[in-house]
């Protein structure tokens, strides 16, 4: 008889719910910057928009899809063995995830967000998503042999599509904080799903398989995850520091009327005549502006000169006419005075003469 081959029993929840709950955290996580970003990418076109889209990539390709595999993986054992990991398909499989997922962002990102774009880059996304995590799976090494179920990988595959469909349609909608954390809660929950189903379509059978090689987990996951987080954390910072989409607009529209009221100003403002300037004529009107001006100060200046003139003489007349009319008035007082001498010394030698004569 032919030797049977014995299915080995493996455990994906070593530690219990830790960590399929610390793989969905990390989805949700993510997820959600991803989002962020394309509510982002919206207002803006050219590099900035594919800056934004490019971040989105490595937030949900590498924190939400490949970290999240990984920290599952690391609950994942079989008793008696020691699980290594291949460092080359490792790389490849993180590589994997973010490319597949610019791809799909790209498109509807730069598609105009509508059904077909939205469909195709759908597809490419789980497509791309579900290689890579095949591709992790493939970096296992371990005592054995591993197969799978055709009939799961595709309702993986499914799973894949269905997600990646789901979250362009919301990255193209969604707009506010917490409509942003749902979808998000929702995304973690189908991608650690997608993760799960292509884990049970694995099943690992005793003999065979290839000689190991690679790196145990404690000394090439746990860096790799460390490496993610910080990561993590500083497109977390981006985001916080940035300005949201509404932001975004306002300063746009703010800088175009600024824009168009200087150019307003430009054309409503009087221009010089083009024509060439008249020597002569400039001239005349400079002769004729000074003659005026000359004129009209000297006018100005004659007239106040001979007023003043006037005025004098004619208080010099008053004063000539008050003192001739003064002497003439002492003259006549003393002509009486000089007749009222005269007439009383012939007075007062009448009685003498009376006297006299009697």
């Amino acid at each position: 008889m032919g030797g049977t081959v014995t299915q080995l029993q493996v455990n994906q929840f070593s530690h219990g719910l830790l960590n399929p709950g610390l793989g969905w955290l990390l989805s949700c996580l993510g997820t959600f910057i991803g989002l962020r970003c394309l509510t982002r990418h919206r207002a803006y076109t050219g590099r900035t928009r594919a800056s934004w889209l490019l971040i989105a990539s490595v937030a949900v390709g590498g924190t939400g899809i490949w970290a999240m595999h990984f920290v599952a993986m690391l609950g994942y054992t079989i008793p008696g063995q020691e699980i290594l990991y291949n460092v080359p398909m490792t790389v490849i499989s993180l590589v994997a995830a973010i490319s597949v997922v610019a791809v799909g962002l790209f498109i509807v990102g730069f598609g105009g967000g509508g059904p077909g774009p939205v469909l195709a880059g759908g597809v490419i996304m789980g497509v791309g998503v579900a290689a890579m995590h095949y591709f992790g799976m493939a970096a296992v090494s371990l005592h054995g042999t591993m197969r799978y179920d055709l009939g799961l990988v595709g309702i993986s595959v499914l799973i894949a599509i269905v997600t990646c469909a789901a979250a362009l349609t919301a990255g193209l909608r969604v707009r506010g904080l917490r409509s942003t954390l749902g979808v998000s809660m929702i995304m973690g929950i189908a991608v650690t799903g997608m993760h799960y189903t292509g884990m049970d379509a694995m099943h690992v059978y005793a003999g065979g398989g290839m000689a190991m090689s690679g790196e145990p987990s404690s000394s090439l996951l746990l860096p790799l995850l460390l490496g993610a987080s910080v990561v993590t954390f500083l497109l977390m910072l981006i985001i916080a520091v940035s300005p949201n989409e509404d932001e975004i607009r306002a300063d746009a529209s703010l800088s175009r009327r600024l824009r168009a009221g200087g150019s307003l100003a430009v054309r409503d403002s009087p221009r010089p005549a083009e024509t060439k300037p008249d020597v002569f004529a400039s001239g005349d009107a400079s002769g004729d502006a000074s003659g005026d001006a000359s004129g009209d100060v000297s006018g100005d200046v004659s007239g106040d000169v001979f007023g003043q003139a006037e005025a004098l003489a004619q208080a010099d007349a008053f004063a000539q006419t008050d003192a001739f009319a003064q002497t003439d008035a002492f003259a006549q007082t003393d002509a009486f005075a000089q007749t009222d001498a005269f007439a009383r010394p012939d007075i007062v030698a009448q009685p003498d003469a009376f006297r006299t004569s009697g």
